[in-house]
C-alpha cells in the first residue's frame, strides 16, 4: 500500500468522523429544541425542573470515551463529571458547598441552553405583577434580598426587624400562639419594596427548581439559616384521617381542599431562640413532597433504611445538625425534626445574659475547674446541650475529654481542634453501655455524656463517676433535684446493679455534686433557674449504752426501745442527703444564696491551679465572708490525728 493510499484512507476516516459528530450534535440540538417547544408552559417551574433533570442525567451518564476527545480534554471532562456526581450526592446531605455548585450549574443551563431571559422569566414566578405572587414567592424574594446582606443570619434579621416572634391572636382563636401568617409576609414585602435584577430573579428561580429537585422543598433555605431548628409534619390533619372523614363529612373535606383546615403537609415549624413558631404561609404542597423530604434528609453517612418495621432514624447532617425522622405506622404521619447547634455562640458569656450574670458565670467556671460532677437538667429545648458546650471551654487543657452521645451534637473538636477529644455514639450494633465501657480504656480524664436517657447509661455513669474518670458532666431531663436522684437510683435498680433502694440512692448522692437546672418559659426565654448542691448526710451512730445505768428493768426496757426506735427509723426512713440552692434566678436576676459546703470547697481548691484558687477564695470571701474562707483554708490541709480523750480508766482486775 502506497503512502498516497494511506493518506486518502485517513482523509476519508476524518471526514466520516466529522460527519458522525455533526449528525450527533444536530440530533442533540433537535432534541433540546423539541424539549424547548416554546409555548405558554415552556418557562414554568415544572417544565424547567424536567429539563434540568434530563440534562444533568445526560451529563452524568454520558460515555466520554465515545466522543473522541483528546487525552487532556478527556481527563478534564472526567474530573468535571466526577465532581458533579459527588455534588449531586452531597447536596442532599446538607453540604452548603455542594448545593452552591449544583445551583450554579442549573443557573448556567437555564441561561445558556434553555433560553431564560428577562422577558420570559416572569412566566416561572410573576415578579412584575406583585398581586399574582404567592406568600411563598414573596418570602423567597425577601430571604434572597436579606441573604445578600446578612448571609445565614437573614431569617433572624427578618424576624427581629418585624417582631415576628411575638405571641399573637389569630382570627377565631381565643389563645395566643407563635405563628407567622401570610398577611404578615405580604405586608413586609410591600414595606421592603425590593428591586430585583435579572440575575436576582434567575437566582430565585434556580433555588425554587433546586429545592424541588435535590433540596428539602419549602424548608431548604430555612434549614441553612442560623436558627435553633426546623420541623415538618407535626401539625395538621394526616392523610389517613382525611380518607376517613371523606366518607362521613363532605363539607369538612371541602374546607381542607380550600386550605381552610391545615393538612400535615402544610406543617412547617421553626425553633427560634427557644420558641416554636409555625410558618402558616409555607407548605410542602402534597403528602408525597413531605414524604420525599423525610426520606432524604436523614441519609448522611448511610444510617440504614427507614422502614415500616424500623419507623424512626436519629442521625446527623453534614453540617452537624441533628435530625430525627419518623414515619407511619410508628407515627401518625411522616415527620422530621432538625436541631441545629451553633458552636460559635456556645460560650457562657453569650448564654448567661441576665442581671447578676457575672456571679453565675464565675460559679459555673469554678464548678468545672474544681472537677465537680455536674448534671445539667431541664426540659427539651431548654438549652442543656448548649450550656454544656459553654462549660466545657473551662476544662483545663491538660485533661483528655471523652464524649458519649446518641447522635453527634457537641462537635467539640470543631471548637477546640488542638485538644485531646474523642466522641463516641450509639449505633444499631453498639449500645451506649458498650460505648462507655470502651471509654474506660482510652485514657480520658473527663467523661461527658450528651444525654443520660437510658437505664444502662445512667447506671454506668454513676459507676464511672466513682472510679473511671476525674469528673463527669452530663445532661438529664429531671424537673427537680429529688427527681434527678430518684431517676438515677431507679436506673441502678432496673439494670440490676443494686437490689436495695437505699443502697442505690446512697451511691447516687455520694457521686452527684451539683445540678444546674435550665428553664425555658412559655415565651421561649431560657435561663438557669438554680444551681443546687447535693450534700450526703453522714451516718452518725446514735445508739447509746444508757440502759446499763438504769437500775430497774422498766428503765432498761425504755432505753432499749429508744435504740430500737433509732434502728427502725434508719431502716425505714433514712435520710441519705440534703440539698440547697447555691444560686437562684429571682425576679430576673441571678442571686447567690447559700454557701457551698466545706467538703466541696476543699475538693474544688485541691483540683484548681494557684491562680484559680486565689480567684475562688476571693469569690468565697465576697459572698460568704472571711470566716468561711479561713475555715476552708484550714480544712484544706489534712488535720493531724489527735489522741482521743479518755474517760475514767476502768479498774483492772488482777
Amino acid at each position: 500500500m502506497t503512502i498516497t493510499n494511506i493518506v486518502l484512507i485517513l482523509v476519508v476516516l476524518a471526514i466520516a468522523g466529522y460527519l458522525v459528530f455533526y449528525i450527533v450534535k444536530k440530533k442533540k440540538t433537535a432534541e433540546v429544541e423539541a424539549t424547548i417547544d416554546v409555548d405558554d408552559k415552556t418557562y414554568t417551574i415544572e417544565k424547567m425542573i424536567e429539563f434540568v433533570k434530563k440534562r444533568l442525567d445526560e451529563i452524568t451518564k454520558i460515555n466520554l470515551y465515545d466522543i473522541g476527545l483528546s487525552e487532556e480534554e478527556l481527563k478534564r471532562r472526567k474530573n468535571k463529571k466526577y465532581e458533579l456526581k459527588k455534588a449531586l450526592k452531597g447536596c442532599t446531605y446538607g453540604d452548603a458547598n455542594d448545593k452552591k455548585y449544583v445551583k450554579e450549574l442549573i443557573y448556567d443551563l437555564l441561561e445558556k441552553e434553555y433560553g431564560v431571559t428577562e422577558s420570559n422569566i416572569s412566566k416561572a414566578i410573576p415578579f412584575d405583577i406583585p398581586s399574582l405572587l404567592t406568600a411563598q414567592d414573596k418570602f423567597d424574594i425577601l430571604i434572597h434580598a436579606y441573604k445578600k446582606e446578612f448571609a445565614y443570619e437573614a431569617l433572624t434579621e427578618l424576624i427581629k426587624k418585624y417582631n415576628l416572634a411575638e405571641l399573637k391572636y389569630l382570627e377565631g382563636e381565643t389563645k395566643p400562639s407563635y405563628v407567622i401568617t401570610e398577611h404578615e409576609i405580604e405586608e413586609i414585602y410591600e414595606k421592603e419594596n425590593i428591586m430585583l435584577s435579572f440575575s436576582d430573579k434567575l437566582d430565585i428561580v434556580v433555588q425554587r427548581i433546586y429545592q424541588h429537585y435535590k433540596g428539602y422543598s419549602s424548608i431548604d433555605e430555612i434549614r441553612d439559616m442560623n436558627i435553633d431548628g426546623v420541623s415538618g409534619g407535626v401539625s395538621g390533619l394526616p392523610e389517613s384521617f382525611l380518607s376517613q372523614v371523606a366518607q362521613i363529612d363532605g363539607d369538612y373535606l371541602n374546607q381542607v381542599a380550600e386550605h381552610k383546615v391545615p393538612r400535615a403537609c402544610d406543617s412547617i415549624w421553626i425553633f427560634f431562640q427557644g420558641k416554636s413558631i409555625r410558618l402558616a404561609f409555607l407548605s410542602f404542597g402534597t403528602e408525597a413532597e413531605l414524604k420525599r423530604v423525610c426520606q432524604n434528609i436523614y441519609k448522611y453517612n448511610n444510617p440504614g433504611q427507614l422502614s415500616d418495621t424500623n419507623g424512626y432514624k436519629i442521625n446527623e447532617m453534614k453540617d452537624g445538625s441533628r435530625v430525627v425522622v419518623v414515619r407511619p405506622s410508628f407515627s401518625e404521619t411522616w415527620a422530621f425534626f432538625v436541631r441545629k447547634f451553633d458552636v460559635k455562640r456556645a460560650t457562657l458569656e453569650q448564654l448567661v445574659v441576665d442581671e447578676g450574670k457575672e456571679d453565675a458565670i464565675e460559679l459555673l467556671k469554678f464548678l468545672v475547674k474544681g472537677a465537680r460532677i455536674v448534671s445539667i437538667t431541664g426540659e427539651q429545648g431548654s438549652g442543656k446541650t448548649t450550656l454544656l458546650m459553654g462549660m466545657i471551654e473551662n476544662i483545663y487543657e491538660t485533661m483528655n475529654i471523652r464524649v458519649q452521645e446518641t447522635a453527634f451534637e457537641l462537635h467539640l473538636r470543631k471548637i477546640y481542634p488542638t485538644r485531646n477529644i474523642l466522641t463516641f455514639r450509639e449505633t444499631d450494633t453498639i449500645s451506649g453501655q458498650e460505648g462507655l465501657d470502651v471509654q474506660k480504656k482510652t485514657d480520658g480524664s473527663v467523661n461527658i455524656i450528651g444525654e443520660v436517657a437510658t437505664d444502662p447509661v445512667a447506671s454506668w455513669m454513676i459507676q464511672a463517676a466513682q472510679v473511671a474518670s476525674k469528673f463527669t458532666l452530663f445532661t438529664h431531663h429531671a424537673k427537680t433535684f429529688p427527681d434527678l436522684v430518684t431517676a438515677l437510683r431507679n436506673s441502678m435498680l432496673r439494670t440490676g446493679v443494686f437490689n436495695d433502694e437505699k443502697t442505690a440512692e446512697e451511691q447516687v448522692v455520694q457521686v452527684l455534686n451539683f445540678d444546674v437546672h435550665q428553664v425555658k418559659d412559655f415565651r421561649g426565654k431560657r435561663y438557669i433557674e438554680r444551681i443546687t448542691e447535693c450534700i450526703p448526710v453522714e451516718d452518725k451512730n446514735e445508739y447509746t449504752y444508757d440502759h446499763r445505768k438504769e437500775k430497774t428493768l422498766e428503765g432498761k426496757f425504755d432505753k432499749f426501745f429508744d435504740n430500737a426506735t433509732h434502728y427502725f427509723t434508719k431502716s425505714t426512713d433514712k435520710k441519705l442527703y440534703t440539698y440547697r440552692n447555691i444560686l437562684e434566678y429571682i425576679d430576673g436576676e441571678y442571686v447567690i444564696t447559700n454557701p457551698i459546703s466545706n467538703e466541696n470547697i476543699k475538693e474544688m481548691r485541691n483540683n484548681m491551679d494557684e491562680v484559680d484558687v486565689e480567684a475562688f477564695d476571693k469569690f468565697i470571701e465576697k459572698h460568704w465572708g472571711n470566716k468561711m474562707k479561713e475555715t476552708v483554708t484550714v480544712s484544706s490541709e489534712p488535720a493531724e490525728e489527735k489522741p482521743k480523750k479518755r474517760g475514767r480508766k476502768p479498774k483492772t482486775k488482777i
